[in-house]
Protein backbone atom coordinates (compact mmCIF):
# COMPACT_ATOMS: atom_id res chain seq x y z
CA UNK A 1 0.00 0.00 0.00
CA UNK A 2 1.33 3.28 -0.63
CA UNK A 3 0.83 4.64 2.75
CA UNK A 4 3.53 2.36 4.00
CA UNK A 5 6.28 3.67 1.40
CA UNK A 6 8.55 6.43 2.61
CA UNK A 7 10.41 9.06 0.31
CA UNK A 8 12.96 8.90 3.05
CA UNK A 9 14.13 5.02 1.58
CA UNK A 10 15.45 5.91 -1.61
CA UNK A 11 18.63 5.87 -2.58
CA UNK A 12 19.22 9.79 -3.87
CA UNK A 13 16.50 11.37 -1.51
CA UNK A 14 14.44 14.49 -3.07
CA UNK A 15 15.81 17.20 -1.15
CA UNK A 16 13.56 20.50 0.23
CA UNK A 17 10.43 21.15 2.47
CA UNK A 18 8.85 23.64 0.32
CA UNK A 19 5.06 23.71 -0.17
CA UNK A 20 5.46 22.65 -3.92
CA UNK A 21 8.57 20.02 -3.24
CA UNK A 22 6.16 18.36 -0.40
CA UNK A 23 3.23 18.27 -2.67
CA UNK A 24 5.59 16.59 -5.71
CA UNK A 25 6.83 13.69 -2.68
CA UNK A 26 2.73 12.79 -1.52
CA UNK A 27 2.19 12.58 -5.18
CA UNK A 28 5.02 10.21 -6.13
CA UNK A 29 4.48 7.93 -2.80
CA UNK A 30 0.88 7.59 -4.54
CA UNK A 31 1.60 7.31 -7.98
CA UNK A 32 4.84 4.87 -7.64
CA UNK A 33 2.74 1.58 -6.51
CA UNK A 34 1.22 1.39 -9.90
CA UNK A 35 3.09 0.15 -13.22
CA UNK A 36 0.83 3.48 -14.80
CA UNK A 37 2.57 5.20 -17.69
CA UNK A 38 3.84 8.50 -16.07
CA UNK A 39 5.06 12.05 -17.75
CA UNK A 40 7.14 14.30 -16.02
CA UNK A 41 7.65 18.15 -17.37
CA UNK A 42 9.82 20.45 -16.02
CA UNK A 43 12.60 22.89 -17.02
CA UNK A 44 16.34 21.83 -17.62
CA UNK A 45 18.42 21.34 -14.59
CA UNK A 46 15.12 20.45 -11.75
CA UNK A 47 15.67 16.65 -10.89
CA UNK A 48 12.99 14.69 -12.89
CA UNK A 49 15.79 12.08 -13.18
CA UNK A 50 15.63 11.67 -9.42
CA UNK A 51 12.04 12.06 -9.69
CA UNK A 52 11.51 8.99 -11.90
CA UNK A 53 14.30 7.12 -9.74
CA UNK A 54 12.12 7.35 -6.77
CA UNK A 55 9.11 6.23 -9.02
CA UNK A 56 10.95 3.03 -9.45
CA UNK A 57 12.46 2.64 -6.29
CA UNK A 58 9.19 3.10 -4.27
CA UNK A 59 7.30 0.75 -7.25
CA UNK A 60 6.52 -3.05 -7.41
CA UNK A 61 9.54 -3.53 -9.78
CA UNK A 62 11.75 -1.94 -8.08
CA UNK A 63 14.22 -4.69 -7.77
CA UNK A 64 14.31 -4.77 -11.67
CA UNK A 65 16.77 -2.41 -13.64
CA UNK A 66 16.29 0.96 -13.81
CA UNK A 67 17.70 1.81 -17.32
CA UNK A 68 17.43 5.84 -18.41
CA UNK A 69 17.83 6.83 -22.34
CA UNK A 70 18.36 10.15 -23.50
CA UNK A 71 16.33 10.65 -26.60
CA UNK A 72 17.65 13.62 -27.49
CA UNK A 73 20.93 12.70 -27.38
CA UNK A 74 21.11 9.55 -29.90
CA UNK A 75 21.36 10.19 -33.47
CA UNK A 76 18.12 9.56 -35.50
CA UNK A 77 19.47 6.62 -37.71
CA UNK A 78 20.37 4.76 -34.42
CA UNK A 79 17.42 5.65 -32.00
CA UNK A 80 15.42 2.55 -33.43
CA UNK A 81 18.13 0.02 -32.53
CA UNK A 82 19.04 1.77 -29.48
CA UNK A 83 15.46 1.21 -28.24
CA UNK A 84 14.54 -2.06 -30.04
CA UNK A 85 17.67 -3.68 -30.69
CA UNK A 86 19.04 -5.31 -34.03
CA UNK A 87 19.81 -8.91 -35.92
CA UNK A 88 23.03 -9.04 -36.89
CA UNK A 89 23.87 -7.92 -40.78
CA UNK A 90 20.22 -5.79 -40.54
CA UNK A 91 22.58 -2.74 -41.65
CA UNK A 92 26.48 -1.29 -41.68
CA UNK A 93 28.19 -1.89 -38.32
CA UNK A 94 25.65 -4.63 -37.00
CA UNK A 95 28.06 -7.33 -36.14
CA UNK A 96 26.15 -9.02 -33.92
CA UNK A 97 22.73 -9.36 -32.52
CA UNK A 98 22.03 -6.70 -29.80
CA UNK A 99 19.01 -6.27 -27.71
CA UNK A 100 17.27 -2.86 -27.20
CA UNK A 101 17.03 -1.01 -24.04
CA UNK A 102 13.44 -2.54 -23.84
CA UNK A 103 14.50 -5.91 -23.52
CA UNK A 104 17.21 -4.36 -21.10
CA UNK A 105 14.83 -2.64 -18.79
CA UNK A 106 12.01 -5.71 -18.73
CA UNK A 107 11.20 -6.32 -15.24
CA UNK A 108 12.05 -2.57 -13.98
CA UNK A 109 11.64 0.71 -15.48
CA UNK A 110 12.52 2.43 -18.75
CA UNK A 111 13.05 6.01 -18.59
CA UNK A 112 12.64 7.96 -21.62
CA UNK A 113 14.27 11.41 -20.68
CA UNK A 114 13.89 14.21 -22.99
CA UNK A 115 11.02 12.11 -25.25
CA UNK A 116 9.97 15.44 -26.56
CA UNK A 117 13.27 15.53 -29.04
CA UNK A 118 11.83 12.16 -30.37
CA UNK A 119 11.03 12.29 -34.22
CA UNK A 120 8.17 12.28 -35.65
CA UNK A 121 8.48 8.47 -37.92
CA UNK A 122 10.30 7.31 -34.18
CA UNK A 123 6.70 7.99 -32.42
CA UNK A 124 4.96 6.03 -34.12
CA UNK A 125 7.07 2.92 -33.14
CA UNK A 126 7.41 3.49 -29.54
CA UNK A 127 3.70 3.88 -29.76
CA UNK A 128 2.89 0.62 -30.95
CA UNK A 129 5.33 -1.16 -28.55
CA UNK A 130 3.47 0.62 -25.68
CA UNK A 131 0.12 -0.76 -26.58
CA UNK A 132 1.21 -3.99 -27.57
CA UNK A 133 3.75 -4.62 -24.99
CA UNK A 134 6.36 -6.11 -27.34
CA UNK A 135 8.60 -4.96 -29.75
CA UNK A 136 10.57 -6.09 -32.90
CA UNK A 137 14.54 -6.16 -33.18
CA UNK A 138 15.75 -4.05 -36.54
CA UNK A 139 16.21 -6.77 -39.39
CA UNK A 140 14.25 -9.16 -37.48
CA UNK A 141 10.58 -11.13 -37.66
CA UNK A 142 10.11 -12.14 -34.25
CA UNK A 143 7.94 -10.25 -31.95
CA UNK A 144 9.85 -10.14 -28.21
CA UNK A 145 7.00 -9.32 -24.77
CA UNK A 146 8.12 -6.71 -22.68
CA UNK A 147 7.16 -6.09 -19.56
CA UNK A 148 8.36 -2.60 -18.70
CA UNK A 149 7.09 0.49 -16.23
CA UNK A 150 7.09 3.99 -18.67
CA UNK A 151 8.88 6.97 -16.83
CA UNK A 152 9.06 10.11 -20.05
CA UNK A 153 9.97 13.14 -19.24
CA UNK A 154 10.49 16.70 -20.74
CA UNK A 155 11.21 20.15 -20.85
CA UNK A 156 9.16 20.98 -23.83
CA UNK A 157 5.35 21.84 -24.27
CA UNK A 158 3.74 18.72 -25.72
CA UNK A 159 0.57 20.06 -25.75
CA UNK A 160 1.88 23.44 -28.07
CA UNK A 161 4.36 19.88 -29.81
CA UNK A 162 0.41 18.17 -30.77
CA UNK A 163 -0.60 21.35 -31.63
CA UNK A 164 1.83 22.09 -34.12
CA UNK A 165 2.36 18.44 -35.48
CA UNK A 166 5.30 17.75 -34.34
CA UNK A 167 4.42 15.52 -31.27
CA UNK A 168 1.61 12.50 -31.76
CA UNK A 169 -1.67 13.18 -30.07
CA UNK A 170 -2.14 9.35 -29.45
CA UNK A 171 1.45 9.03 -28.08
CA UNK A 172 1.25 12.34 -25.92
CA UNK A 173 -1.84 10.98 -24.55
CA UNK A 174 -0.23 6.97 -23.54
CA UNK A 175 2.72 8.35 -21.85
CA UNK A 176 0.31 10.90 -19.88
CA UNK A 177 -1.61 8.98 -17.89
CA UNK A 178 -0.21 10.64 -14.66
CA UNK A 179 1.75 13.59 -15.36
CA UNK A 180 4.20 14.89 -12.80
CA UNK A 181 5.81 18.01 -12.60
CA UNK A 182 9.56 19.12 -10.81
CA UNK A 183 9.01 22.93 -10.34
CA UNK A 184 11.66 25.59 -10.81
CA UNK A 185 14.17 26.14 -8.14
CA UNK A 186 13.27 30.19 -8.02
CA UNK A 187 9.46 28.41 -6.72
CA UNK A 188 10.96 26.75 -4.34
CA UNK A 189 11.40 29.08 -1.47
CA UNK A 190 12.73 27.98 1.36
CA UNK A 191 14.82 24.96 -0.05
CA UNK A 192 18.21 27.20 -1.56
CA UNK A 193 19.55 27.45 1.95
CA UNK A 194 19.59 23.60 2.49
CA UNK A 195 20.88 22.87 -1.26
CA UNK A 196 24.02 24.63 -0.46
CA UNK A 197 24.32 23.18 2.59
CA UNK A 198 24.14 19.65 0.98
CA UNK A 199 26.25 20.53 -2.02
CA UNK A 200 28.76 22.22 -0.15
CA UNK A 201 29.41 19.19 2.29
CA UNK A 202 29.19 17.23 -0.74
CA UNK A 203 32.16 19.05 -2.30
CA UNK A 204 33.56 19.86 0.77
CA UNK A 205 34.48 16.31 1.65
CA UNK A 206 34.86 14.89 -2.07
CA UNK A 207 37.57 17.39 -2.78
CA UNK A 208 38.94 16.71 0.40
CA UNK A 209 39.04 20.55 1.39
CA UNK A 210 38.67 21.83 5.03
CA UNK A 211 36.45 24.73 4.74
CA UNK A 212 34.55 26.31 8.01
CA UNK A 213 31.52 26.48 5.92
CA UNK A 214 29.54 29.56 3.61
CA UNK A 215 29.82 33.13 5.20
CA UNK A 216 26.60 34.77 5.51
CA UNK A 217 27.34 37.57 2.80
CA UNK A 218 27.62 35.06 0.25
CA UNK A 219 25.04 32.42 1.47
CA UNK A 220 22.63 36.31 1.30
CA UNK A 221 23.77 36.40 -2.35
CA UNK A 222 22.96 32.81 -3.57
CA UNK A 223 19.83 33.04 -2.14
CA UNK A 224 18.79 36.33 -3.60
CA UNK A 225 19.55 34.37 -7.23
CA UNK A 226 17.02 33.88 -9.56
CA UNK A 227 19.18 30.02 -10.65
CA UNK A 228 17.63 30.05 -14.37
CA UNK A 229 19.72 26.36 -14.59
CA UNK A 230 18.11 25.26 -11.22
CA UNK A 231 19.48 22.82 -9.35
CA UNK A 232 22.19 21.76 -11.88
CA UNK A 233 23.53 25.28 -12.19
CA UNK A 234 23.64 25.58 -8.24
CA UNK A 235 25.64 22.19 -8.24
CA UNK A 236 27.71 23.30 -10.29
CA UNK A 237 28.32 27.07 -8.92
CA UNK A 238 29.06 25.26 -5.35
CA UNK A 239 31.80 22.78 -7.09
CA UNK A 240 33.29 25.53 -8.02
CA UNK A 241 33.79 28.01 -5.43
CA UNK A 242 34.46 25.32 -2.89
CA UNK A 243 37.26 24.22 -5.27
CA UNK A 244 38.35 28.13 -5.73
CA UNK A 245 37.92 29.18 -2.09
CA UNK A 246 41.13 30.14 -0.72
CA UNK A 247 39.94 31.55 2.82
CA UNK A 248 38.23 29.35 5.42
CA UNK A 249 34.82 29.75 4.66
CA UNK A 250 33.13 30.37 0.93
CA UNK A 251 33.14 34.11 0.73
CA UNK A 252 31.71 36.67 -1.85
CA UNK A 253 34.57 37.33 -3.72
CA UNK A 254 34.87 33.13 -5.01
CA UNK A 255 30.96 33.29 -6.07
CA UNK A 256 30.52 33.95 -9.86
CA UNK A 257 30.25 37.70 -10.84
CA UNK A 258 27.37 37.56 -12.52
CA UNK A 259 25.28 36.34 -9.44
CA UNK A 260 26.85 38.70 -7.33
CA UNK A 261 25.96 41.53 -9.73
CA UNK A 262 22.44 40.82 -9.88
CA UNK A 263 21.92 40.23 -6.15
CA UNK A 264 23.34 43.90 -5.65
CA UNK A 265 20.91 44.74 -8.32
CA UNK A 266 18.23 43.38 -6.04
CA UNK A 267 19.85 44.40 -2.87
CA UNK A 268 19.59 48.22 -3.92
CA UNK A 269 15.37 47.24 -4.08
CA UNK A 270 13.12 49.82 -1.28
CA UNK A 271 13.78 48.34 1.80
CA UNK A 272 9.78 48.16 3.02
CA UNK A 273 7.83 46.03 1.09
CA UNK A 274 4.78 47.86 -0.76
CA UNK A 275 2.62 45.47 -2.52
CA UNK A 276 0.05 47.63 -4.83
CA UNK A 277 -2.54 45.63 -6.80
CA UNK A 278 -2.15 47.49 -10.41
CA UNK A 279 -4.06 46.03 -12.88
CA UNK A 280 -3.82 48.51 -15.58
CA UNK A 281 -0.72 46.84 -17.06
CA UNK A 282 -2.63 43.33 -17.07
CA UNK A 283 -3.39 40.10 -14.90
CA UNK A 284 -1.74 39.99 -11.46
CA UNK A 285 0.42 36.31 -11.38
CA UNK A 286 -0.39 35.76 -7.61
CA UNK A 287 2.30 33.30 -7.60
CA UNK A 288 5.10 35.44 -8.57
CA UNK A 289 3.70 38.11 -6.22
CA UNK A 290 3.69 35.52 -3.01
CA UNK A 291 7.12 34.20 -3.74
CA UNK A 292 8.31 37.75 -3.96
CA UNK A 293 6.71 38.20 -0.17
CA UNK A 294 8.50 35.28 0.93
CA UNK A 295 11.81 36.08 -0.33
CA UNK A 296 11.63 39.40 1.70
CA UNK A 297 10.63 37.46 4.74
CA UNK A 298 13.25 35.38 4.55
CA UNK A 299 16.09 37.70 3.85
CA UNK A 300 14.97 40.10 6.70
CA UNK A 301 14.98 37.29 9.10
CA UNK A 302 18.13 35.82 8.33
CA UNK A 303 19.20 39.15 8.90
CA UNK A 304 18.23 40.08 12.34
CA UNK A 305 19.32 36.25 13.24
CA UNK A 306 22.87 36.81 11.92
CA UNK A 307 23.29 33.83 10.53
CA UNK A 308 21.51 31.69 13.61
CA UNK A 309 19.77 29.34 10.71
CA UNK A 310 17.47 27.68 13.48
CA UNK A 311 16.46 31.40 15.35
CA UNK A 312 15.54 32.32 11.51
CA UNK A 313 13.41 29.18 10.94
CA UNK A 314 11.62 30.08 13.82
CA UNK A 315 11.04 33.71 12.99
CA UNK A 316 9.88 32.63 9.56
CA UNK A 317 7.62 29.86 8.72
CA UNK A 318 5.76 28.60 5.86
Amino acid sequence: MAEALSIDTITRPILGKSVKIEALKKMILKVAPAKTNVLIIGESGTGKELVARALHELSPVKDGPFIAVNCGAIPESLIESELFGHKKGSFTGAIADKPGLFEVADGGTLFLDEVGELPVSMQVKLLRALQDRAIRRVGGNETVKTDVRIVAATNKNLEEGVKKGTFREDLYYRLNVIMLETPPLRERVGDVEELVQVFFDRFNEKQKRNLKGVSLDALEVLLSHAWPGNIRELENVMERVVTLESGSEISVSTLPSEIVHAARKAAGAPKELILRADFSVGPVDLEAVLSEVRKFYQREARIYAKGDVSLAATLFKE
